[in-house]
């Protein structure tokens, strides 16, 4: 099996580049995240593998780390997702904020990628929501806070603060980790237009 391929680009498709290494042109299917982080043809670059053995083909995926590449081994545990879902969530959504979006149960997100709908991105959620935590370093805070304010527990300032990161285009994900950073950084009693500006901050960073 193949894990990593290192060699220089030779030329790119629509949803694969061909590496040569050492001679030999592997075709390796990538996310279209990955593709754009890839340097121009004719460098070098390297790729953590997947390695798919059918009867009928190989096909090598590629992954710009090897946190992206045990994500796309992760989603296609959940049933209904295969190789080409996997890789258009990763796509969409880089490993960190997926994590942040099945922690904090936002199916909003996962449905962002082509050929994921309302049902499937709630049952990715579900069912990989514990197994999270595993492949990223998420603030246990932000998860805590963020059940918190799906139940309308969190104080009211916090609510607030999220609500108004979200209505200026971040996704809650971001909004929700943003603001428990702030509240860890001024304190549970600090006012939402405090909080607001350190999620900003944290937001630029």
């Amino acid at each position: 099996m193949i894990g990593k391929l290192k060699g220089i680009i030779d030329s790119y498709g629509e949803d694969f580049v061909i590496l040569d290494v050492q001679g030999v042109g592997y075709v390796v299917q990538c996310s279209t995240r990955t593709l754009q982080k890839l340097p121009p043809a004719g460098e070098a670059a390297s790729l953590a593998i997947e390695t798919h053995v059918r009867e009928d083909a190989i096909r090598l995926y590629g992954f710009s780390s090897d946190a992206e590449r045990d994500w796309f081994r992760l989603l296609q545990s959940v049933q209904g997702v295969g190789a080409k879902v996997a890789l258009a969530i990763l796509g969409v959504l880089p490993p960190g904020d997926l994590a942040s979006a099945l922690a904090t149960q936002d199916k909003t997100m996962v449905a962002r990628a082509p050929g994921v709908g309302p049902k499937l991105a709630a049952r990715i959620v579900s069912e990989l929501k514990d197994k999270a935590p595993a492949f990223a370093s998420i603030d246990p805070a932000v998860i805590r806070l963020a059940g918190e304010d799906e139940a309308k527990g969190a104080p009211k300032p916090v609510q607030d603060a999220i609500s108004a990161l979200v209505n200026l285009g971040y996704g809650r994900p971001q909004a929700v980790a943003a603001v428990a950073a702030s509240v860890k950084a001024l304190g549970e009693d600090a006012e939402t237009q405090a909080l607001i500006r350190r999620g900003l901050k944290e937001l630029a960073q």
